[in-house]
């Protein structure tokens, strides 16, 4: 898929939190990638966040869930 149409909706500074969020995303059937993954984990945190990239028509609907599971 190519980046038109993406959109970021979090950065994390750890890759454990951003996987839970993409399953918690992808088992509401939303698709879901995690940018920077792997430089994330390689650099001290901060340098280079993990992102949580989804389709911008899927955004709303992603934020509402990642913004009921953590309050």
């Amino acid at each position: 898929m190519n980046e038109k149409g993406l959109v970021v909706i979090r950065e994390y500074d750890s890759i454990n939190d951003a996987e839970w969020d993409k399953s918690l995303l992808e088992g509401a059937g939303i698709w879901v990638t995690i940018r920077n993954e792997i430089m994330s984990a390689l650099y001290p945190t901060g340098v280079m966040p993990a992102q949580l990239v989804v389709k911008s028509c899927d955004q709303k609907k992603a934020e509402e869930i990642l913004n009921a599971y953590n309050n």
